[in-house]
């Protein structure tokens, strides 16, 4: 059997000379979790190699494969950032790890291809349009005014009245439990409270008939906007798979069987929703065929929100890489303070030969444009100014976005107020953006014209959006219906729009943005003359000159802002930005997260949240949510310096909350 081979130790040293610098080796605890092929989870402390690792079990076991059965492996992480990771290390190295029946993918196309689209296909004969949260809601949007007359004018009020009136319009998604379908929240899964306001004795809640038909109304909804649209929001994908694991339950078998061997990296990083999935087939309560293996830290859950709760069970077997080849003992002394999980197997043992203590920078309104500077002066004294790694000032909150009032309190510090004029990028190209002009400027930067060609495309499609302009099975076009059609409308038609394609595509390159824009607006005339409509519901998208994107819009912004002097660059950007990566140096700027309490005992900053902790008290995970958060944001983002961390503190705060601490562990500067 394929399950009970032997890794010996030329595996190891195979895999060493792939992945690690020459003279290199994997220490005993990697050694433990690259032979161990059980159902195990591993818990691996920042700088850990955790990732290395799990390259040379696969590197590994590629020389493994194909597996006499049939059967393939199975990798899953939470974002295509870790995934194109894994590809850029050892594709190259693993070309049958990387085939047909082998998957290395995100937990979300995981359950696209594998459940999601084949239920959808089973259930209602034809592909979904697309599987994308901007889409869906454009489509919902579009369907309340459009299509309301599908229901009841009772229907209608109850259901609008709840969606708006409560301030949460479309916060909602379909969850199948107990062969039973229910309407959650879209934000922690719970059921959804259908509650009417309570003003006084003339307001009532719905009565529980009328709560019935809203909730009603909403898989009807749901459902209406499935069928009828074809487009999905990305949870949706978990309703249909749990949907179909319950209509066919040997389907969990046969995926088990494809992939008797399962690894999930930054499992801290999955929602409620894609944990259950996840545990509910390769799991099984135990009873699994599948060995899976979910690896991460549990103390760096801080993707999208920062989930205070964690739904991450442990195993009954857990592997630790407590050894930190990042961090210098000083400093992984101070990060494991912070760690909310830490039992008494935890630890983190820096590994990074360096003994420049951690320094907490104190500072006073009047000089906090001067903390970076001081920052950068102890960087150059310290020698790490032309260190190959990135030197970095990160922050929790980065911007007051629209509240000037905020903006304006010297009591309340986000990273623009540390770092005058201080932007975020806008975010990475999207599919899908609200005004013509966005799809020119917007594109990913690429060698080809691919990127362009597909833009303006997409610009089209969501103009015969707007126009309800629909396919004769009546969904929207998608890119390759549309161009289909028009060559089989008109062939001439077809290659002026290749021609035009092109032009344009160079013209944006050029940076003739104007001037594309022009002849596309008079293109769109022609483009729509063949469907037999004029411009119409899509002015506004046409003609609109705002290229800006909001940044609530975003999840993860990717700052680029940088901080110059005498041959030494910073870069100023977010904690959630730098999560997994390596600095040579860091500084952490404290901000404002709200306030609890009040008067003198009121908390908003890391610096009071978590004075016990700089204080040298073990944090333990039975603090509160507020806590929690900020716990789980200083220990990303203490957890990134090889040598030199930072963290800055009002003189106020450190008065009242650090006065007292340890300066065999900390030093302490005074920003001038």
């Amino acid at each position: 059997m394929h399950r009970e081979f032997e890794i010996t130790d030329a595996d190891i040293q195979f895999a060493e000379k792939l992945l690690l610098p020459t003279g290199k080796r994997f220490d005993a605890e990697s050694r433990v979790f690259i032979t161990n092929f059980s159902t195990i989870d591993l818990q691996a402390v920042p700088g850990s190699g955790k990732t290395t690792s799990l390259l040379a079990k696969l590197v590994i076991l590629e020389q493994k494969l194909p597996f006499t059965d049939g059967s393939g492996i199975l990798v899953l992480s939470h974002t295509n950032a870790a995934i194109d990771e894994i590809k850029e290390k050892i594709q190259k190295h693993c070309p049958k790890l990387f085939s047909y029946p082998n998957f290395i993918g995100t937990i979300q196309s995981f359950v696209d291809e594998f459940l999601a689209v084949p239920y959808y296909i089973s259930k209602f004969k034809i592909k979904p349009n697309r599987i994308d949260n901007v889409m869906y809601d454009e489509s919902i949007s579009k369907y309340l005014r459009f299509n309301l007359r599908d229901f009841t004018i009772q229907e209608q009020k109850n259901a609008k009245y709840f969606l708006i009136g409560n301030n949460c319009q479309f916060a909602f998604r379909l969850a199948y439990q107990n062969n039973e379908i229910k309407v959650v929240s879209s934000v922690n899964g719970d059921e959804l409270l259908i509650k009417k306001p309570v003003r006084g004795r003339n307001w009532q809640d719905f009565a529980d008939n009328e709560k019935k038909r809203i909730r009603e109304w909403l898989v009807k909804f749901k459902y209406t906007i499935m069928q009828k649209e074809g487009t999905l929001h990305f949870d949706d994908a978990y309703f249909l798979a749990n949907m179909y694991l319950s209509k066919r339950p040997a389907l969990k078998t046969i995926l088990q069987k494809r992939f008797p061997f399962v690894f999930v990296d930054e499992m801290q990083d999955m929602d409620t929703h894609q944990y259950n999935l996840l545990e509910k087939i390769f799991y099984e309560e135990g009873n699994s065929i599948s060995k899976i293996q979910r690896i991460g830290d549990k103390n760096q859950a801080i993707y999208n929100s920062v989930k205070a709760t964690d739904v991450w069970v442990d195993r009954a077997e857990i592997l630790r890489l407590s050894g930190s080849q990042r961090l210098s003992k000083p400093i992984a002394d101070v990060v494991k303070k912070f760690a909310l999980y830490s039992d008494s197997n935890f630890d983190i043992v820096g590994k990074n030969e360096c003994e420049i203590k951690p320094h907490i920078l104190v500072f006073e309104n009047a000089t906090t444009i001067n903390i970076i500077r001081c920052f950068a002066q102890i960087v150059k004294k310290k020698g790490l100014e032309n260190s190959e790694k990135p030197i970095k000032v990160v922050c929790w909150n980065t911007d007051w976005k629209e509240d000037e009032t905020s903006r304006k309190d010297a009591s309340k510090l986000r990273l623009e107020d540390y770092f005058n004029g201080f932007k975020k990028e806008k975010g990475k190209p999207k599919l899908d953006y609200d005004n013509l002009k966005k799809y020119l400027i917007y594109y990913e930067k690429k060698q080809t014209l691919e990127p362009l060609r597909r833009n303006i495309l997409n610009a089209f499609l969501k103009i015969l959006r707007l126009e309800n302009i629909r396919t004769i099975d009546e969904r929207y076009y998608t890119m390759k219906k549309l161009t289909d059609y028009i060559q089989e409308k008109d062939f001439q038609k077809s290659e002026d729009l290749n021609l035009n394609l092109y032009n344009w595509s160079i013209g944006i390159i050029n940076g003739n943005i104007n001037e594309v824009w022009n002849g596309m607006k008079i293109y769109v005339i022609t483009l729509l003359e063949i469907f037999g409509k004029t411009i119409s519901l899509s002015s506004n998208f046409i003609n609109d000159e705002n290229v800006e994107i909001p940044t609530e819009n975003e999840v993860i912004t990717k700052i680029t802002n940088h901080y110059k002097e005498e041959g030494i660059e910073i870069e100023i950007t977010s904690v959630h930005a730098v999560k997994g990566q390596t600095h040579s140096a860091t500084l952490y700027l404290e901000s404002y997260f709200q306030k609890d309490g009040t008067g003198v005992n009121s908390k908003s900053y890391e610096s009071q949240r978590l004075a016990g902790q700089f204080m040298g008290t073990q944090i333990t995970s039975k603090v509160g949510e507020r806590i929690k958060q900020s716990a789980k944001m200083a220990y990303v983002g203490f957890s990134r310096p090889t040598d030199l961390l930072c963290f800055a503190v009002h003189k106020d705060r450190f008065d009242a909350y650090l006065s007292g601490i340890d300066k065999d562990l900390w030093e302490i500067v005074e920003v001038n």
